[in-house]
């Protein structure tokens, strides 16, 4: 097996422990600020792929088109659920109306 692969393979790994062991220490009360700072990173996503397929028209395979078109859908499907996950539980913290 190639060395490059294995390396790439150990950090994926290390990354996955690491990631879980980091979430699960999340209090819930810090969960929201997160979410909303992990929208902000999924829009800089969707202008990141927008490039990409507007790069890919001038001259690139129809793959690189494809790829790009299903990373925007991805991005987006990630921003509009993330905020509607973060605008309910926003809603918890809420006083109700008497």
């Amino acid at each position: 097996m190639d060395n490059t692969l294995l390396m790439l393979i150990y950090v994926f790994v290390l990354a996955i422990f690491i990631g879980f062991e980091l979430i699960t220490k999340v209090p819930p009360t810090l969960h929201t600020p997160l979410m909303s700072g992990s929208n902000a990173i999924s829009g800089i996503t969707i202008v990141g792929a927008l490039g990409s397929v507007l790069s890919a028209h001038t001259g690139s395979t129809e793959i690189a088109i494809i790829l790009g078109t299903v990373a925007i859908v991805f991005a987006t499907i990630n921003v509009v659920g993330g905020y509607l996950v973060t605008d309910r539980m926003l809603k918890m913290f809420k006083k109700k109306k008497s």
